[in-house]
């Protein structure tokens, strides 16, 4: 079981290694442990929420590649991948993929102890069934030659290469699964990867591509844990909501301030309120400098579905921030009222107690954050 005493930690995945800051509920002061993996990229950590011990960090090394590192004693020691995620060996006369590195980690359902599944860059989906010892190819997906033309190639654009990401297993089936690919639009399985299917109605396209080909850019998807039927996507061109059983997108963003839009590449939905969500716009001109408009960052929130949206800076710098949010490094807690969590393109970790309304910096100057999560230890570090 999570620790009854409501201890958290917040795990920060970085250019340059991890770092873990831990509190009780109250959340007034913290804890820093690190840097784990020092001077590896990390892309991904996540802490099981099925054991609250089991730490899993997708990274690429210097001398060993893109790898996976896997942790049972939150953070103390590790060890490495037996194997790591790994694309088949091509044909003779065929160039091939290689994984660059791992970029997305989601653990299944408490029914299936030890399942994980890891989404890659290029866009590969793979899954292990050990815990994260050893992980093969998943589903359909990685060779299938129609889904390859819907990923492009690998010079499209995306920095630091295309990437399959947002993960989603629904909590009330296993075998009901949503992906996110970078390029490669959303797709969805009902029979546990076996096949996925396109689902686009209602999405924009990148400008300059035809507008009936499958070519899309979600930047992040996620399930309202309270309302699984409901799924909120940051999209390269826009923030939508879709309503299921219907099959069609609804952009949500246009209701956002026109002098802000609504582009950008994280967004948090609240744990227990589908109708409240929370996104970090970006600069989305066209020459996408990749910052807060300018310079002047804020998150903005819902409290009906996205027919409205709040600007939440109180605390945040009021100009010259010329920094963003990438699109794993925003994430909420489950406590009461939630915490929302965020780290920048410049090494600052920001932290909200009460839903956005004020924030404050719990670290700053560490390495560009790439991705932060929350979990919930099953013992206290020692």
């Amino acid at each position: 079981m999570n620790d009854p005493d409501g201890r958290i930690v917040v795990l920060v995945a970085t250019r340059k290694g991890a770092w873990f800051f831990h509190s009780d509920a109250t959340r007034k002061t913290w804890c820093a442990d690190g840097p784990q993996l020092f001077g590896q990229i990390v892309n991904h950590a996540m802490l099981d929420p099925r054991d609250g011990r089991t730490l899993l960090a997708a990274s690429k090394t210097g001398h060993l590649g893109p790898t996976l590192f896997r942790s049972t004693d939150l953070g103390q020691h590790w060890s490495e991948a037996v194997q790591p995620p790994a694309f088949a060996r091509a044909a003779d006369g065929d160039a091939g993929r290689s994984v660059d590195h791992s970029f997305w980690l989601t653990p299944a359902p408490a029914s299936q102890p030890g399942c994980w599944y890891a989404g890659t860059s290029p866009q590969g989906l793979f899954r292990s069934i050990d815990g994260g010892e050893r992980w093969a190819a998943f589903s359909c997906l990685n060779d299938d030659p129609q889904y390859r033309a819907w990923m492009g190639t690998e010079q499209d654009g995306t920095p630091d290469g295309p990437k399959l990401h947002s993960i989603i297993v629904d909590p009330r089936d296993p075998a009901h699964l949503y992906i996110g690919m970078s390029s490669g639009g959303v797709h969805e399985s009902r029979d546990g990867g076996r096949s996925f299917a396109p689902l686009l109605k209602g999405l924009e396209v990148v400008e300059g591509f035809d507008r009936e080909a499958t070519f899309h850019d979600p930047h992040c998807i996620r399930i309202c844990p309270s309302a699984p039927d409901r799924l909120y996507q940051q999209n390269h061109c826009g923030v939508y909501r879709l309503d299921r059983p219907g099959d069609t997108w609804v952009r949500i963003g246009r209701n956002m301030p026109a002098e802000i839009g609504d582009i950008g590449f994280p967004l948090v939905v609240h744990p227990r309120d589908a109708e409240r969500a929370w996104i970090f716009p970006m600069d989305g001109t066209d020459v996408w400098p990749r910052t807060s408009p300018g310079g002047r960052p804020a998150v903005y929130g819902t409290r009906d579905g996205g027919a409205n949206w709040q600007r939440l800076d109180h605390g945040l710098p009021p100009q010259q921030a010329w920094w963003t949010v990438k699109r794993q490094a925003m994430c909420a807690d489950d406590l009461d009222p939630i915490g929302l969590y965020f780290g920048t393109t410049c090494g600052e970790l920001w932290m909200s107690a009460d839903e956005g309304d004020h924030w404050h910096c719990i670290a700053c100057h560490l390495p560009e954050i790439l991705a932060v999560e929350i979990g919930r230890p099953a013992v206290a570090k020692s």
